[in-house]
This record gives structure tokens, C-alpha cells and sequence, in this order.
């Protein structure tokens, strides 16, 4: 797996040299198409391997009682979340561009976010606050709404039930600026610089690909994401995109 920082190196050297460019370009749409097939060949037997376990839980509920058998449930679960993560991070930077109303499309993630903490009975007060008048916007929809929604969920994750989280997006010239805030616990300032690393996560049964995703998807945009924290205030994530 190519780290970010060996291919800002081959970006580098692809703007330096032609020959290379062409050599390196090759190399890395081999190593893509590789993540893929690998991450394909293993979700198809372990998608068996899941399936099976549920149907032997559903005749036979007394496995339940069974040594480890939760932790056998959870492990499965935790692999077939990594490689659906895997797969979402290795195509991150490939985008399918449509024209839309960015708008409605965050109005519309708010208002599902709002009912499944509803339906959850979250103590969480959300708000929201979609200005008007951000025009249509050219890019991956349905990325970016993984995006957002993968802000959020962190978010959910950091704060407490009686916690609040606030999203806000508005246009100011020709930047869209979405700004997740929320009084959770807060980001260790030790960690913030690995927080986008994929593969490194602080969260208990965490791929590390979510931020790395969101990343490279804003980036694939033109865009940027960055993050403010402290355990006294909480985490404000910033995303901004260009119009």
C-alpha cells in the first residue's frame, strides 16, 4: 500500500520527468486494479463465511452462549467493513462528475442524519444551517455526500448523549465551505498530524481508511479538509471546495 507521502514523492517526479511520469502512471493504475482483485477474492468467500454463521445463529441461538462466539461475529463483521472501506479508499480519487444542487444534496444528508438519531433516541441536539444561494456544483455526489457523512458519524462517536453537533455550509465567492462542529472530547494533539494517515486510527475496531478517504475524494476535487480540536471545545472539521 502506497502511502501518501510516497505519492506526493511520485507526483514530484511525474512533473519533473516524462518518462517517468508515463512509467510511474502505469505503476500506479497496476497497483489500484491489484487492491481491487485482492480485496474482491477475499470479500467473496468471507461474504459465505458471514452468511453461514448468521443462518447457524438464526436455526441454533444457543451458539450465542458459546466461548468466543460474539468475538467470531465481531471479527467477521470488523473484516468485511475493512475491505468495503479498503475498496472505498483505493478508488477515492476517482470521481464520476455530475451537475447537482450541493444545497439540497446537504440539506437532504442533514435531515437523514437527524432521523437516524432520532430513531436511535440520541440525547444528541443537532443542528443545521444550509445557506442559501450555493448554486449547482459539478462533482462526485455521491462521494461527497460519503464525506460528510463520515464527518458526522465521528462526530456522533465523540460526543456524549446529551452532546451537541452543528453542520454548516455556505458559499463565500467561489468556495464552498461545509464546517462540521462538535463538544466532544476532543482530538489529542499528539495524534492530529496522523489523523488523515490511512491505516492509523485511535478508535477501538477503526480501519483508519474513513478520514484517509475523505481526504483524498476532497483533494480529487481541488479541494481541502482540515481539522481544529481541543478537549475543552471539541473538533470543528472544515471542508472547502471550490466552485
Amino acid at each position: 500500500m502506497f502511502t501518501n507521502i510516497d505519492i506526493n514523492k511520485m507526483n514530484r517526479l511525474m512533473e519533473e520527468n516524462k518518462d517517468a511520469k508515463q512509467i510511474i502512471s502505469q505503476l500506479l493504475e497496476n497497483h489500484h486494479t491489484s487492491v481491487s482483485m485482492i480485496a474482491h477474492e477475499i470479500r467473496n468467500p468471507l461474504t459465505l463465511v458471514s452468511s453461514s454463521l448468521q443462518i447457524i445463529e438464526a436455526q441454533h441461538p444457543e451458539v450465542k452462549e458459546f466461548n468466543n462466539w460474539s468475538q467470531t461475529m465481531e471479527d467477521v463483521e470488523f473484516m468485511c467493513s475493512l475491505l468495503n472501506e479498503l475498496s472505498s479508499f483505493n478508488n477515492s480519487s476517482t470521481l464520476h462528475h455530475s451537475v447537482f444542487s450541493i444545497e439540497r444534496l446537504l440539506k437532504n444528508i442533514a435531515v437523514s442524519f437527524a432521523i437516524a438519531l432520532d430513531a436511535e433516541d440520541s440525547g444528541i441536539e443537532f443542528t443545521s444551517r444550509i445557506v442559501p444561494g450555493m448554486s449547482d456544483f459539478t462533482g462526485d455526489k455521491i462521494k461527497l455526500e460519503q464525506v460528510v457523512l463520515n464527518i458526522l458519524r465521528n462526530a456522533k462517536e465523540a460526543v456524549r448523549e446529551d452532546g451537541y453537533i452543528s453542520l454548516m455550509a455556505e458559499r463565500q465567492k467561489d468556495i464552498i465551505i461545509i464546517r462540521c462542529q462538535d463538544n466532544g472530547c476532543g482530538i489529542p494533539e499528539d495524534i492530529m498530524d496522523t489523523i488523515f494517515d490511512p491505516f492509523v486510527t485511535h478508535k477501538e475496531n477503526g480501519t483508519g481508511l474513513g478520514l484517509s478517504s475523505a481526504k483524498q475524494i476532497v483533494e480529487a476535487h481541488g479541494g481541502s479538509i482540515y481539522a481544529e480540536s481541543s478537549p475543552e471545545t471539541g473538533t470543528v472539521f472544515t471542508v472547502t471546495l471550490p466552485v
